[in-house]
């Protein structure tokens, strides 16, 4: 619980840089909230449980190498970072206004214990086994080649390490799915092919010593252990 509020209070201090993006991912905003429920189906308190699972990955406390890719507007993981002084994060993204953006987040709070790097998910720039925790929040989705994303995050997490995170599945809400296909494709906001829950799990378990996968209606939330 102490966590929880934490980070909610790390989001109210970034209210005042929240954009209608930022506003949709998190439900903080009237017309972030409108356009979430529209398109996923996803109020406040789902979109807080989303979070919640797609982050259980991290424990508190959590004091050791973490990457995450991509960090986007870093609007769902920068509060988090706020609790996690003694980790040594990473954040890679390859569109520098995004990274922009989440290093004003960064610098906020106050953040002196993450790092920011352009680059693409597909050729990561790290060593094999560099990382014990590897976080990738609502991106596969958008990667043009999916294989050499999975192979990239999996080959720079240490043995036992933890790959958690969450992204669009199909196959779960005919509606997300028409949105998706009609809206979000055709502006390169998503790229296909996308993965459905069960291709998701096998993939993963295939992959990984042990994962788990849930859906919060579209948004697949998944933890796996090198």
């Amino acid at each position: 619980m102490a966590r929880k509020d934490d980070i909610r209070s790390a989001y109210k201090k970034l209210g005042g840089s929240a954009s209608i993006y930022d506003g949709m991912m998190t439900c903080t905003t009237v017309l972030g909230t409108a356009i979430s429920r529209a398109v996923w189906g996803i109020g406040p308190e789902m979109n807080a449980a989303y979070i919640e699972r797609a982050t259980s990955g991290i424990p508190e406390g959590f004091a050791g190498s973490l990457l995450e890719v991509p960090v986007g507007t870093g609007v769902l993981t920068m509060p988090l970072y706020d609790t996690l002084e003694d980790a040594r994060i990473t954040c890679l993204d390859y569109s520098p206004d995004m990274m922009a953006s989440a290093q004003q987040k960064a610098s906020i709070l106050g953040l002196h214990n993450v790092t920011f790097k352009q680059g693409d998910v597909g050729a990561l720039p790290f060593d094999d086994e560099s990382f014990d925790t590897v976080l990738s929040m609502n991106g596969f989705h958008a990667f043009p080649n999916k294989e050499a994303a999975y192979a990239e995050t999996y080959r720079v997490l240490k043995p036992g390490g933890t790959f958690c995170g969450c992204f669009y599945v199909e196959g779960e809400k005919a509606r997300t799915d028409w949105l998706i296909k009609h809206f979000y494709v055709p502006k390169g906001f998503f790229t296909p092919p996308f993965e459905t829950h069960e291709s998701l799990e096998r993939r993963l378990c295939g992959l990984y010593s042990s994962a788990k996968v849930e859906c919060f209606n579209s948004i697949a939330c998944f933890t796996c252990v090198k």
